[in-house]
């Protein structure tokens, strides 16, 4: 890939629908229906819905080019919701602007979007997706590989995943926690495994979660059956400011988990390429 090749372009539109008295429920429950569709689009990057104090329904979309969002116009669900603004919009539709990118953040290369999800091994899954649910309220997205299902195995996968002999994935599954890349969790069977990484080791070490409430969320993980560590502390260098704050954590089967957060703000250094991600709330 060349570096000097351009990003390509999405396509970007603000649309507002603007209900009739008596339809603002009736409205809004049909954009929350229409947003699970739409995000399950292959062409589609973002989907977000605001309302505003008149009653009015304001939707940001992103797709990945004109042909997706063709794509997205002819698709059933968005001729649907089209049909039903006939009777509930007071102009019988809604009112639709294309947006430009304006002081957009270059924080990749061209063609990289983003982190999609961290992979993590455990010993079971179903025990790992309880305490994730608990500690987290974590929500299974889709098994990639149910653990009823054919398991992966054999040279190819040794291969291309870089597993030893002999080692069988048993199950794989795909789970969301808030605003943020996916965990993708797998089981493995036959095969060498060593313990949970410590932070000093090479490699991935650790997930890193914020959270509003530093000790609720740190309660959470004991009941859970996590364990903590020594905490919380004050963050350090840029990062120490009024109401910071972090600590460490491991999961049943010693992962690290850190919980962050930092509602001071962040002393960036005049020369910063960009400012951090940071979930919504």
């Amino acid at each position: 890939m060349s570096a000097n090749k351009s990003a390509p372009e999405t396509h970007c539109v603000i649309a507002r629908a603007t209900p009739r008295t008596g339809e603002c429920s009736r409205l809004e429950t049909l954009v929350e229906e229409l947003a699970r569709k739409v995000r399950a689009e292959p062409g589609n990057i973002r989907f977000e819905a605001f309302g505003e104090e008149s009653g009015a329904v304001v939707m940001i979309e992103e797709y990945r080019d004109n042909v997706a969002f063709e794509a997205h116009l002819n698709e059933p669900h968005t001729r649907q919701f089209n049909a039903a603004l006939t009777e509930i919009a007071t102009a019988g539709e809604a009112a639709v602007s294309d947006l430009s990118p304006l002081a957009v953040d270059r924080t990749a290369a061209p063609g990289i979007r983003a982190i999609d999800h961290a992979g993590v091994t455990v010993p079971d899954i179903e025990e790992a997706t309880r305490f994730l649910e608990s500690a987290f309220g974590a929500v299974i997205v889709y098994d990639v590989l149910p653990k009823d299902g054919p398991d992966q195995a054999g040279e190819g996968p040794e291969a291309e995943l870089g597993l030893t002999s002999g080692t069988r994935i048993v199950h794989m599954r795909l789970l969301r926690i808030g605003d943020g890349a996916s965990l993708e969790l797998f089981q493995m069977a036959d095969g060498e495994q060593r313990d949970a990484v410590r932070l000093q080791d090479f490699g991935l070490t650790h997930i890193g979660l914020y959270v509003d409430d530093i000790d609720e969320a740190s309660a959470a993980i004991k009941a859970a059956g996590g364990e903590l560590l020594k905490g919380p502390h004050p963050l350090a260098g840029v990062e120490d400011r009024p109401g910071n704050a972090g600590i460490y954590g491991r999961a049943p089967w010693g992962m690290l988990i850190e919980l962050i957060t930092y509602p001071g703000g962040i002393d960036y250094p005049a020369d910063a390429a960009a400012i951090r991600w940071t979930p919504r709330p």
